[in-house]
């Protein structure tokens, strides 16, 4: 369980988060929806050390997160997935997939364990592993980013408005593949932020209101 307990961030001076508390249980997908520039994406960075925090803790599994440097949280099982998507353009898609469990030192057995459940979870990818990650669309690149996520996170991914900007179709592919890992991997915990929360019906069990900072409501999901 992912426990984020009065977390605070503030940056250049402006309050973005405030004493956040929520917990993100063990198997649950959760949805955070906000406006733009409500902190829905310092939260997730807040998660993987990629800003500072100014307050609070965030315990994983009891353990303190905020004592470990942004690619030992990697290592402790968490996967992400940024909104723009950061997909080397010299790299294949293969050697994209691949890179975090290079970096986290993998023997290519687990490494071809864990490529084999990705593409399971994401069937999409498989026939882009050859190509070139400059050749990619938007759309393609939040397929690769969602699957380079699954790649390290064992037991969390957290997922930064994959939907944005998505053709329908593409759309429509991601929320099959959430579907399926949910279904496939229903011991991990998917953390989603959205912007607009009918794009996100039937796939959370709880919903966070993220409102200029703060949470204004926790409520399970409609399904």
């Amino acid at each position: 369980m992912l426990l984020i307990d009065q977390l605070s961030v503030e940056l250049a001076g402006v309050q973005v988060l405030r004493r956040i508390h929520a917990p993100v249980l063990t198997g649950t997908t959760v949805a955070v929806i906000g406006r733009n520039g409500a902190g829905k994406t310092t939260l997730l960075r807040s998660i993987m050390g990629l800003v500072p925090v100014t307050g609070g803790s965030i315990l994983l599994d009891k353990a303190e997160l905020l004592t470990q440097a942004a690619h030992r949280r990697a290592a402790l099982g968490i996967g992400y997935a940024p909104e723009d998507r950061v997909i080397f353009p010299t790299l294949t898609v293969l050697q994209n997939l691949r890179l975090p469990a290079e970096v986290l030192g993998l023997s290519a057995k687990d490494m071809d364990l864990r490529m084999a459940a990705v593409l399971e979870v994401v069937p999409q990818l498989e026939p882009m592993l050859a190509r070139s990650g400059a050749a990619l669309s938007g759309g393609q690149g939040k397929m690769v980013a969602l699957g380079r996520a699954l790649m390290a996170g064992t037991r969390m991914v957290l997922l930064d408005e994959p939907l944005q900007g998505l053709a329908p179709v593409l759309a429509e592919q991601y929320v099959q593949s959430i579907g399926r890992l949910r279904r496939l991997r229903p011991e991990l915990s998917v953390v989603i932020t959205e912007s607009n929360a009918s794009l996100l019906t039937g796939m959370p069990d709880q919903t966070w209101l993220l409102e200029r900072g703060a949470l204004s409501q926790q409520q399970p999901a409609a399904h």
